[in-house]
């Protein structure tokens, strides 16, 4: 049986990342720098940045123009429900939550809503034993 992980990620093209951290020693700067690597297209959401990883930062998940196939939360666990409530809105297809970071709240928004679920797993450690690129 496959990986659910792996298989989100095979489907996925567009990673919005909620938290992309502007510091590089940060996992939270780190790991979407390894994921755009791979060939992903990363949108940052951060509250200040206005360019991360080369790419146009947006304050939200409602702001991006463009459809995005996943959500991944570099936010601590009491602000993923909110995160999931605006990927859910925005019509994300999963809800990626990284490691260390658990919500059954965020669990059933996301699943209500349909999407793909995903809570105390690395995505960078995920596609790299899948050895999945772009």
């Amino acid at each position: 049986m496959a990986d659910v992980g792996e298989e989100i990620l095979k489907a996925a093209n567009t990673i919005a990342v909620v938290g992309l951290s502007r510091d590089p020693a940060k996992a939270a700067h780190s790991v979407p720098a390894a994921m755009q690597a791979a060939g992903f297209r990363i949108i940052p959401v951060h509250p200040s940045a206005d360019e991360l990883l080369g790419e146009k930062v947006y304050r939200s998940l409602a702001d991006i123009p463009e459809p995005v196939d996943l959500v991944d939360v570099f936010r601590p666990a009491p602000e993923a429900p909110a995160v999931a409530e605006q990927a859910a809105a925005i019509g994300a297809k999963a809800l990626w939550l990284q490691q260390g970071i658990v919500s059954p709240q965020a669990r059933r928004i996301a699943e209500a809503a349909g999407m793909d679920y995903i809570e105390n797993r690395c995505i960078a450690v995920v596609r790299a034993l899948g050895g999945i690129t772009k």
